[in-house]
């Protein structure tokens, strides 16, 4: 059974148990891993958790190595709204500990998450369904290209997709500041700036990697179709203010040679 370890930097080596490389490429799950023996509790008897303020992890939340790549969490959520694949885990990681130290439970609404704060809130919406659901962000994962998400059984049991393993969602960071609860908490207007749009997703997510090594830290990567060809593209942003547009405009031109497109939505 593969498994992914995380080593933080900071912590004089102390190893965590991740979310782990639990599916094949076809969504199928390893042995080891999958739903458990039994039913469980009733979906409709575990509600959505409710956003609410809290201090970051101790630990998870610094640079991190799994599986020969580097990944940097990011200091803030807000803005955060992503189009990919969502999986999930289950009973072979139930009772271990998470990244953020926590025990996890397959029958609690969480998911993990490669680069998100934790904790962090979102909303996950699987889009041929338009089901949502709201989950706690509190483990790093998963480490399998074009996913971006990792739902705990309990959460992909509540959005229908513990049989096909896999589904297209999408995935937006709420706070408890915002009101609505499932509604959707993307803002106007907002400004992106677009680094880069590539056909493979370890270029997006190498270029990524880059910004954020460079300071901007509020990055992400979008799925476009275009002409039914699938591009992943790196955004930098929400810009805060308007006064900072040109600045990182320059970061970007320097680091990747080209003007950004400037986006507004």
């Amino acid at each position: 059974m593969r498994s992914a370890r995380l080593v933080f930097i900071g912590f004089l080596g102390l190893l965590l148990t991740s979310c782990a490389l639990i599916r094949e490429p076809g969504g199928r799950y390893y042995a080891d891993d999958g739903p458990p023996s039994g039913s469980g509790p009733d979906p409709a008897s575990v509600p959505n958790p409710v956003p609410r303020a809290e201090k970051l992890s101790a630990i998870g939340n610094a640079p991190y190595t799994a599986l020969g790549t580097r990944y940097y969490p990011v200091a803030t959520a807000k803005g955060y709204q992503v189009r990919g694949l969502a999986s999930w885990y289950g009973k072979m990681f139930h009772g271990r500990h998470t990244s953020s130290g926590e025990v996890y439970d397959m029958y609690a609404m969480t998911a993990a998450h490669r680069t998100l704060p934790l904790p962090t809130y979102v909303k996950v919406k699987v889009l041929d369904t338009g089901q949502e659901i709201i989950v706690r962000v509190n483990d790093r994962g998963p480490f399998i290209g074009g996913r971006i998400i990792d739902l705990s059984f309990m959460a992909a049991k509540k959005l229908g997709i513990v049989a096909r393993g896999t589904a297209k969602v999408e995935v937006t960071a709420i706070t408890p500041a915002d009101s609505g609860g499932l509604r959707s908490t993307s803002a106007v207007n907002r400004i992106f700036l677009q680094a880069g749009s590539f056909r493979l997703i370890g270029n997006a997510e190498t270029l990524q990697r880059r910004l954020v090594a460079a300071g901007l830290r509020r990055t992400q990567v979008v799925e476009a179709r275009i002409n039914k060809t699938l591009y992943y593209r790196v955004q930098v942003g929400p810009v805060g203010e308007v006064s900072d547009i040109n600045g990182q405009v320059e970061q970007i031109r320097q680091l990747t040679g080209v003007m950004p497109r400037v986006e507004r939505r």
